[in-house]
């Protein structure tokens, strides 16, 4: 992981997500996850591309189970935008980079 996306922890999610001041999306994966892995770069540019206007933050299920259990993370990766605090739309499963743009262009211009 580079500098673009932001690690958080289920001690760190509230101030970093639900607190946070503009549309977060945050990935639900793991290590052994091999669609999390294939996903990862494609973030990263989607960080890179959206600074200022969104911020992509991590959490890792294995260290830190209680947040996907809070919101019924049942397969990764999942992808969560929240906005206000309030998530607005989940994604399970990789996809390309087309079709993550057009789903986070669709929330985050509401």
């Amino acid at each position: 992981m580079s500098g673009l996306t932001k690690t958080v922890t289920d001690e760190t999610f509230r101030q970093e997500v639900l607190e946070a001041s503009g549309p977060v999306l945050v990935d639900f994966w793991a290590e052994w996850c091999g669609p999390c892995r294939m996903v990862a770069p494609i973030l990263e540019e989607i960080a890179r591309e959206y600074a200022g206007r969104l911020t992509v933050a991590k959490v890792d299920i294995d260290e830190n189970p209680m947040t996907p259990n809070e919101y019924a993370v049942r397969g990764i990766p999942t992808m969560i935008l929240f906005k206000d605090g309030k998530p607005l739309d989940t994604k399970v499963g990789a996809m390309p980079k087309s079709q993550m743009r057009s789903w986070i262009d669709s929330l985050i211009s509401r």
